[in-house]
């Protein structure tokens, strides 16, 4: 399986931002957005090799492989597949117009055809076509217009459940070479340098030293000359024989030679250290810095700066606000580091919002999919119910949030146009005029000033007083922001008037900025001065220009909140220094814009032209920041798009969906508005395959919305010239009318939800339907469609317009089923007392018309109503009402909602502790299942039945029952991964059966999980599946094939590189030995070899103090005390300095242990102590009372037996006796009342208080009907006590 035909230039080595998602450079183009395999990245040892001396092996065509495929799982196609597609290649060899014609809209020349190898081969002059060929084939456009072109009628309508492609792979090797090929025909190229190396200096004495991953610009030798290079960064030339460089992607090559020299060259390389490439949230100021001007932010050290917008590490200036004082300006990136609230984010988008290039055409498109459509279908949705079982992520908060779509206008008046024809028919075209009016009324209107003469030793203050009233106030005005958009030719012609040239009008303002500069009306004087300088501009007085809008930066005494204004004096200044070739001035600017921009998206509307966001896109493609990268692209597209420039915003957006499609992330942005737009811009472009190829694109996105779907169908209908709907527009409608059920039915394996969604397919063209039924039957799918796409208001919308145009007084079944559907859709929006009397009135209709299946389904989902409002005993009573109807009925094809209420109520019933109840509805719903033969159905029944018997009602001969069955479902679905974790499941509990017979069973279950995990590439999951089987294998008492799967499973681990997984993994191998109580040496081996040098390596205190305990533990197991020692000691300290007081304790309780057995009885007592210092006081449970009882017990002995000391042992006795008797314990009070008579008795000698402890003994002892006390000492011990004294 090939991968992507490149990376990023920098390399896996090099690299200096990881890509966003770890899968982006191996993966296969995604199955829900295109059909299509890639090549991997450039060689790099190819590309140095040909580099160096291999001008002469380029290739000169470029084979294109094809194969059908059909599956999610993109397995070949069948013979007959195959053979069709060589016989469609074969036709085209003998008219190949139209592939040739494809090719050429694909940017390729084609060459030759061959059936047989199902193979075309292309070739290119120039790189820039390579760049847009692979363009298209990495997001999958290549694949789907030879789909369109090799695909016929039958395959379209067949590939909606088979899902039959067209697979494109390139040669990986061939790719590379031709792409090097041309760069070195071309004569110039742009290279990353494969290592640190340096070049012999052109420019000055000091030779050129270029970084590993530095981007330079490469010129090949000419007539035996070296490799010349010029540095990015300072402009520094140099030459080398051979050097190392790999060439940069396609589209860096295109974007870096389309900059001009003064953008490209200069500026150095980025000297921030910030650790975080695109981060937000919250950072701190780490030295102080005042203010330079209005525009930037006087910060301290400690000062807590609120980001604004994106903080990007590549670029100098980032916006910030201070958090204690509200300010807001720009900030150096080099002044502030990351805190606790900076986060690394991962969104190139800021909203939402943000990303909608349209907005005006996503709330049109559901009426102009409904007036393009002409087909029509019969469906049954508007005679059968609804089962409420949609679920929504938090649903009742997510449709009340104020950020929730609201319904379209256009859908809501088109949908009363069909309810009521005769009363909007005529009103349809006042309609739209009426929009259109309103639409334009929405810009804001400027005044217009008169301009008067000037003359020396007037005063104008009157005549200013309007335009100063209208430039007056800090903050940006909607018409201030039209003004700063406006030409130097419209601001004359438009806001002026009265004057006869652009000189007087100048003269005019410069007496109007001298005035409110005495006024001291720094804001007025502030907004003067840039339009001075913009008509100054206008004149080509450029340095005029430049003097107006410097001063402009220097006016206010407080900082900017005019960020417009702000954003568009750096635009014009920065246009001014660029013609001026003033670098630094340029540089200075363009990195404060950028600041701006990425900070307040709405400044991008203050850009003059698109130099500055170049200059963005420049500096992340040097610094390999393909977030940056990424945010600049779309902030090149967003602004060629606002200019209506269609053909410059095409390569950015491209670019912007290729990283994206890398990058793999579930965002809350679907891509699917980029496609669309993407493929309007093909279609004006006349480049309509391409257009077609990116409304599939955006169809087949996962995140794709129902509008998105017929964003897509509209396209391809626009673009079509049939009058009909033409066959390949089948998809399109099939993933609009049924995205979300489809999705489902493929990942649980149903396959009549194929053809019930199919069945519905035309549904949408609700203009030609011929009855009314029909009419009302598409509406109502209509509106399901919108619940299932989470936008229940729109469904509410039609639904209530249905009922509004029907009679109230005479009912009908359909009536019924809008009222059903009413009440899902309110129930997700949270309304329960509605959706309540909305299923009650449903109900009503079924019971006057005697429909005994929706009145089922009808009671159903109002036991599921009660359910989710809390409301536990009304429905348990409703849904075993339904149960009752279901149960009653004769007829077929309701089984799936017989059952989906079955789970749900079994559910209630183990969530209540009802579990026999639970038992019995979940078995119930299986045996149905079963006998309907709905696998989905079956596997939900099942996992129910698991978890029941593995964790509510544990019984593991049933658990094992269903799992085995559950695996055989699995199997048959064809879902690998569910089941070798289903496979793992049942061999651990096999595993906890503890019989031989069982373990053999486990090993079985275990080998084939590994065989799958195996084949899956999950490494993690085949390293521990190797250890399990390892672990069987010792339990078996095979320990000579232990010794072969723990090594496999260690050489699996390493092979992930990652350290931690290493690290649990090689403990738990120590884990095996230590917990059989056999080959202790083996566990030590693990524990203090293996583990423990990586935990102390990458600092984990926890793994260290797991491990060292554990050591003790095994250690002391093999009598080697002094070593237990070390590592108790070791245990102690990690204890100590990480705070964990429990973790402390019994360090040292054990560390006191094993100075007991080695003898050292004073080192023993001080760490016995030591743990009853840490011990909680006052005591809480009786297990710490106990614990003082032994210690202090253990410490007495310990004083007796060992130091001979009875005076210091009856003193840690009487503190056992003291707990003892707190905890009630009589035969610790038994022992220790004894031992102290002993004591008091034999040796302190003391007869009253040897009589009271031994008559309390014999209190105890007659209690605890012990026999016999005896309290004197043995004369062996007594002797040694009395030689101790002397």
């Amino acid at each position: 399986m090939s991968t992507r035909w490149y990376r990023d230039p920098s390399g896996d080595r090099n690299r200096r931002e990881e890509p966003m998602d770890g899968q982006a450079g191996r993966r296969r183009q995604s199955g829900t957005g295109n059909r299509t395999s890639t090549a991997r990245s450039f060689s790099k040892d190819s590309l140095k090799r040909s580099l160096s001396g291999c001008e002469d092996n380029f290739p000169t065509v470029l084979p294109v492989l094809l194969d059908v495929v059909r599956g999610p799982d993109r397995l070949a196609a069948d013979e007959e597949s195959q053979e069709l597609l060589r016989e469609k290649l074969h036709l085209l060899q003998a008219d190949c117009a139209g592939v040739n014609n494809l090719f050429v809209e694909l940017s390729a020349q084609l060459v030759s055809i061959d059936s047989e190898e199902k193979s075309i081969c292309v070739t290119f002059k120039t790189f820039q076509e390579i760049w847009k060929f692979t363009t298209y084939y990495t997001t999958g456009f290549l694949g789907h217009c030879l789909e369109d072109l090799l695909l016929d009628e039958k395959v379209w309508l067949s590939s909606l459940e088979e899902d039959v492609a067209i697979e494109v792979s390139i040669q990986e090797e061939a790719l590379n070479l031709f792409y090097k090929g041309i760069l070195m025909q071309e004569g110039s190229l742009f290279g990353s340098c494969s290592v640190s190396q340096m070049f012999d200096s052109s420019t000055s004495g000091a030779d050129l030293y270029l970084e590993q991953g530095d981007i330079a610009q490469f010129e090949p030798p000419f007539l035996g000359s070296g490799w010349t290079v010029l540095c990015l960064a300072d402009g520094a030339r140099g030459t080398a024989p051979k050097p190392a460089l790999e060439p940069v992607i396609p589209f860096h090559q295109w974007f870096l030679k389309s900059c001009a020299e003064s953008i490209l060259v200069g500026n150095g390389k980025p000297a921030c250290d910030f650790p975080l490439q695109f981060a937000t949230g919250k950072c701190v100021a780490t030295q102080s810095h005042d203010a330079e001007g209005p525009d930037e932010l006087s910060v301290a050290p400690g000062d807590v700066i609120i980001i604004a917008g994106l903080l990007v590490s590549c670029f100098d200036w980032f916006t910030g606000k201070k958090e204690a004082t509200g300010e807001v300006g720009l900030v150096k990136t080099s002044f502030v580091e990351v805190s606790s609230e900076t986060s690394d984010s991962e969104d190139v988008f800021l909203d939402t919002k943000e990303w909608m290039f349209n907005t005006q055409k996503e709330e049109e498109i559901i009426k102009e999919s409904i007036d393009e459509l002409k087909r029509k279908s019969l469906n049954d949705v508007g005679l059968n119910y609804k089962l409420d079982t949609i679920h929504y992520q938090d649903s009742e908060n997510k449709t009340r949030s104020p950020d929730t779509k609201p319904s379209p206008k256009k859908l809501r008046k088109y949908i009363r146009r069909i309810l009521a024809p005769e009363k909007y028919s005529s009103l349809a075209s006042s309609v739209m005029e009426n929009e259109v009016l309103q639409d334009s009324k929405q810009t804001a209107r400027l005044p217009c000033f008169t301009v008067h003469p000037v003359v020396d030793g007037e005063n104008y203050t009157e005549s200013f007083t309007p335009f100063f009233s209208f430039l007056d106030g800090q903050d940006c005005k909607e018409e201030f922001a039209v003004l700063y958009g406006l030409s130097s030719e419209s601001l004359s012609s438009t806001v002026f008037e009265g004057h006869a040239d652009d000189d007087e009008l100048i003269s005019f303002l410069g007496v109007a900025r001298e005035t409110a500069r005495k006024r001291r009306l720094y804001w007025m004087q502030t907004r003067l001065c840039f339009l001075l300088g913009k008509l100054c501009a206008g004149k080509l007085k450029f340095s005029q220009a430049r003097v107006y809008f410097e001063e402009s930066l220097g006016i206010p005494r407080e900082a900017f909140t005019d960020l417009r204004l702000l954003a568009s004096i750096y635009s014009n200044l920065a246009t001014i220094y660029l013609l001026q070739k003033n670098r630094d001035g340029f540089f200075g600017v363009a990195e404060r814009l950028g600041a701006l921009v990425l900070g307040v998206p709405d400044c991008l509307k203050s850009l003059e032209d698109d130099t500055v966001l170049k200059y963005m896109l420049k500096k992340a493609v040097l610094a390999h920041n393909k977030r940056a990268e990424a945010r600049a692209c779309y902030l090149l597209a967003k602004h060629h798009w606002m200019k209506g420039e269609g053909n410059q915003v095409t390569p950015y957006l491209e670019r912007l969906l290729v990283v994206w499609d890398e990058a793999q992330r579930n965002e809350d942005v679907s891509p699917s508005h980029g496609y669309l737009v993407l493929g309007e811009l093909y279609r004006k472009l006349h480049r309509l395959h391409l257009s077609t190829s990116a409304a599939r694109r955006a169809s087949l996105q996962p995140s794709a919305s129902l509008s998105d779907c017929l964003g897509s169908m509209m396209l391809v209908l626009t673009t079509d010239q049939e009058e009909s709907v033409p066959p390949r527009l089948a998809p399109y409608l099939y993933r609009s009318l049924a995205f979300i059920e489809v999705q489902e039915g493929e990942e649980e394996g149903g396959g009549g939800l194929h053809h019930r969604a199919l069945s519905h397919q035309l549904t949408l063209s609700l203009c030609n339907c011929s009855t009314i039924s029909d009419r009302n039957s598409a509406l109502i799918w209509l509106a399901w469609l919108h619940i299932e796409n989470h936008q229940p208001s729109i469904a509410l919308d039609i639904l209530n317009l249905f009922l509004v145009s029907t009679s109230e007084d005479c009912k009908s079944p359909q009536q019924g089923v809008v009222l059903n559907m009413r009440g899902v859709a309110l129930r997700c929006m949270g309304d329960h007392r509605s959706a309540a009397e909305s299923y009650q009135a449903a109900v009503d209709v079924c019971r006057e018309y005697e429909d005994m299946p929706n009145w089922a389904v009808a009671q159903a989902n109002l036991g599921l109503l009660f359910l989710k409002a809390g409301a536990k005993g009304l429905a348990q009573r409703k849904l075993t009402e339904a149960l009752q109807l279901f149960s009653e009925l004769s007829e077929e094809n309701h089984e799936a909602n017989f059952i989906a209420v079955l789970l749900e109520l079994g559910q209630h019933y183990v969530d209540q502790r009802q579990l026999e109840f639970g038992k019995g509805c979940f078995e119930w719903a299986l045996l149905l299942a079963m006998k309907a033969k709905l696998a989905d159905y079956q596997l939900r029944a099942t996992r129910h039945l698991c978890h029941l018997y593995e964790h509510e009602s544990p019984d593991q001969a049933q658990c094992i029952i269903y799992n085995r069955h559950l695996i055989q479902l699995l199997r048959s679905s064809g879902n690998r991964a569910e089941e070798g974790n289903a496979l793992e499941a049942i061999s651990q509990l096999y595993l906890a059966l503890g019989t031989e017979r069982a373990y053999r069973a486990a090993l079985d279950y275990t080998k084939s999980s590994l065989m799958i995990f195996i084949d899956l590439g999950w490494k993690e999951k085949e390293a521990y599946g190797w250890l399990k089987a390892g672990k069987i294998h010792h339990l078996l008492g095979q320990t000579e094939l232990v010794d072969i799967y723990v090594q496999a499973a260690q050489d699996v681990a390493l092979s992930t590189g990652d350290t931690g997984f290493i690290l649990n993994l090689l403990e738990a191998a120590g884990d095996i030995f230590w917990d059989s109580c056999q080959d202790y040496e083996k566990a030590v081996t693990f524990y203090r070899d293996r583990a423990l040098p990586i935990a102390v390596k990458i600092s984990s205190a926890q793994s260290r103090l797991r491990l060292c305990n554990k050591l003790t533990e095994v250690i002391l197991a093999l009598k080697s005390y002094s070593e237990a020692a070390e590592f108790a000691h070791t245990a102690v300290d990690i204890s100590a300095s990480a705070g964990l007081r429990l973790n402390e304790r019994v360090g040292y309780h054990r560390l006191a242990f094993v100075y007991q057995h080695l003898e050292q009885s004073e080192l023993a007592e001080h760490y016995y102590l030591k743990a009853l210092a840490l011990c909680p006081s006052p005591l809480q449970f009786d297990e710490e009372t106990l614990y003082y009882v032994r210690v202090y017990q253990t410490l007495g002995d310990i004083i007796f037996y060992h130091l001979k000391d009875p005076f210091d042992a009856a003193g840690y006795y009487h503190l056992a006796l003291a707990a003892a008797m707190d905890l009630g314990n009589k035969r610790s009070q038994l022992q220790l009342c004894t031992r102290l008579a002993t004591i008091y008795h034999n040796f302190l000698v003391d007869r009253e208080l040897s009589l009271f402890f031994y008559q309390k003994a014999r209190s105890f002892a007659t209690e605890l009907n012990v026999k016999r006390i005896n309290i004197s000492a043995d004369q062996q011990h007594v002797s040694m006590f009395q030689h101790s004294m002397q």
